[in-house]
Order: structure tokens, then C-alpha cells, then sequence
């Protein structure tokens, strides 16, 4: 029971709902929250802004700011009477980021899926009820997006939000449901009537879709997949035009160049678990491949990836298959 515990905890990232609410420092979590609030580095924030984007006190938010500006996490500006992100927290994410040959590979397989189609493909990690690009690339004619690196993306809202969803252990993504339901119910209303048949396709094809949530405009599709070194589930998604890409299309056309890029993105990060850049990637590579089902299997390694990263059923099912809507 432990070992569960300890998988739900870690692939949630909601120990507050699994592990007991005495599990978290209040007043850590309160720090974060005051972080997230900053989206670039030049951001800047009194902090009657941060109270209202974070929903805390001012007072609390006060006694946060004055600490984390001590701590070198924020940087205040006496002339604008603002913050803004400071030196540690700067050299903090430059610390996290390391790896960048890794991510430049991932980037290439991204190009590839935006050369054939005229969408914006990303390469996303949970963040909360948000899901964040730490790759992106786009058709030079994509129309109607335009992410980037560090953009944040509803999870209620998208594919890859839907896709990500549905891969969690049904504890976790319950949980999660649960907690958004508190913080935002409008969200949570549009995510929990989808959540069971997400997870239901997801199984049967591998891939998730979503049309017009995010935006009339905007469909999408997305494959979730197992990260090593996060231990979570990350997301490889792509949104496209609808007008160009209806549901239709989006299964016939889009979906399984989507499984062949999870397919490449997934034996990257599993190769980079071991050693990097060796043959061993093209091992990795090689040993996935799908059924004409479109279920996602392992040719070879599975006990082993198994016991060494403990992944939840429902990422199992599409962890060798290795979107924004």
C-alpha cells in the first residue's frame, strides 16, 4: 500500500488530496503560488496584482514577497513599487532546464509533425490545472496559434489538458477533478463529463481529441506519455485550424502521425534515462511499435521499466506511445 501511495502522490503531484492535507507546508505552497504568477522575466507585480491573480490575502501575500525577495526568488522595483523574478529563482529554472541537447532532439521531432501539418506542435508537463510548453514548433502557415516556449495551457480546456487527464490513474485524475471542481468549477464543468470516455478512447486508440473547447476556432489532438525523469505524465499535442481539420480528419490524418511522434518522443526520453546519446536511443526506438489496433506496446525491456519507474495502468497503456487540442 505504500508503494501505491507513494506512485499516486508522485504522478498527481496532488499529495494535498492522497497523502493527507498535513502532508503540505501551507506556506510553501503559498510561495509557488506567488511564483506562478510571474510569466516571463520581465513581468512585473505590485502586490495587490499578485493577491488578485492567486487569490490570497495582501497581507499574506506581503510577508510572501518580503521573503522571497530576501531569498533572491523576486527582485523589487522602488520606483514602480513592483516585483519581479529574481536572480535565484532565474538561475533556478536555468538549473532545471539543463539538457538542452535533449530538448533540441525533441524539437526536431516537432518540426517534422509542423512541416507535414499546418498546426502548432508542443511538447507539454503538468503544471496544477495547467500545462506548460517546454517545446513548441509551427508550420510557417499555421494560422490562429501562437505558443511558445514557457506558455501555460488550460487543462480543462485542451487536448493535451484532456489527453493528460485521461492517462493519470483514475485516483489521481478523480482527485484532480475534485480539487479543480473547488478552485474552478466552471473548468471542472467542462472536464469531468469527458474525463471516462477520454480515458476509455485513450485505451482503445492510444491518442485523445478535443474540438472547440479551447476556441471555436481550434482543434486538437494529443498522446500522453511517461516521463523518467519527471515522473509524470508529459504530452505531445498539436492544434490545428477546424475549418482546415474537422474530428473526422483529425482521426484519419492527424492522430496517427501524433502516435508516430509520441513514439519518437518517448524513446528519447526513455533513452535519456540511461545514457543519452548513444546507440542505445536507436535500441529504444526501435523496440516500440503498435498493433493495428493503435494500442500502444513494448517489444522489449517492459519487466525492467517496469519495477525501475512504477508507472500508474492507465500511463502504462500509453507509455511506449511515446497535445495542445
Amino acid at each position: 500500500m505504500g508503494r501505491r501511495s507513494e506512485r499516486l502522490s508522485r504522478q498527481g503531484m496532488l499529495a494535498s488530496d492522497l497523502a493527507g492535507e498535513g502532508d503540505v507546508i501551507q506556506v510553501v505552497s503559498r510561495a509557488f503560488d506567488v511564483l506562478r504568477c510571474f510569466e516571463g522575466h520581465e513581468t512585473r507585480l505590485g502586490n495587490l496584482e499578485i493577491s488578485n491573480r492567486c487569490g490570497l490575502p495582501r497581507s499574506t501575500v506581503s510577508r510572501l514577497t518580503h521573503t522571497l525577495t530576501r531569498m533572491g526568488q523576486l527582485v523589487y522595483l522602488p520606483r514602480d513599487q513592483k516585483y519581479r523574478i529574481g536572480p535565484s529563482a532565474v538561475a533556478m529554472s536555468t538549473t532545471m532546464m539543463k539538457g538542452l541537447q535533449l530538448r533540441n532532439l525533441i524539437r526536431l521531432r516537432l518540426q517534422d509533425i509542423a512541416e507535414q501539418l499546418p498546426g502548432t506542435v508542443g511538447f507539454v508537463i503538468p503544471d496544477r490545472f495547467h500545462l506548460v510548453y517546454l517545446e513548441y514548433a509551427r508550420a510557417a502557415n499555421a494560422l490562429g496559434l501562437h505558443e511558445s516556449t514557457g506558455s501555460r495551457i488550460a487543462v480543462a480546456t485542451t487536448a493535451a489538458g484532456h489527453a493528460y487527464t485521461a492517462a493519470l490513474d483514475a485516483e489521481v485524475g478523480n482527485a484532480l477533478v475534485a480539487e479543480m471542481e473547488r478552485e474552478l468549477p466552471e473548468a471542472a464543468k467542462l472536464l469531468k463529463p469527458r474525463i471516462e470516455g477520454n480515458r476509455e478512447f485513450l485505451r482503445e486508440r492510444g491518442y485523445v481529441v478535443a474540438c472547440g473547447l479551447w476556441s471555436p476556432h481550434i482543434n486538437g489532438c494529443a498522446v500522453p506519455l511517461w516521463s523518467p525523469q519527471y515522473q509524470t505524465v508529459v504530452v505531445v499535442t498539436i492544434g490545428l485550424l477546424s475549418a482546415m481539420f474537422d474530428e473526422q480528419r483529425l482521426h484519419k490524418e492527424v492522430a496517427p502521425r501524433m502516435i508516430e511522434l509520441g513514439l519518437a518522443v518517448g524513446g528519447l526520453l526513455e533513452g535519456a534515462e540511461g545514457e543519452l546519446f548513444n546507440n542505445r536511443l536507436e535500441r529504444k526506438s526501435a523496440a516500440l511499435r503498435t498493433n493495428n489496433n493503435n494500442k500502444i506496446i513494448k517489444t522489449e525491456d517492459a519487466n525492467d521499466l517496469e519495477a525501475r519507474t512504477r508507472r500508474p495502468r492507465s500511463a502504462r497503456s500509453v507509455r511506449a506511445r511515446d497535445g495542445r487540442r
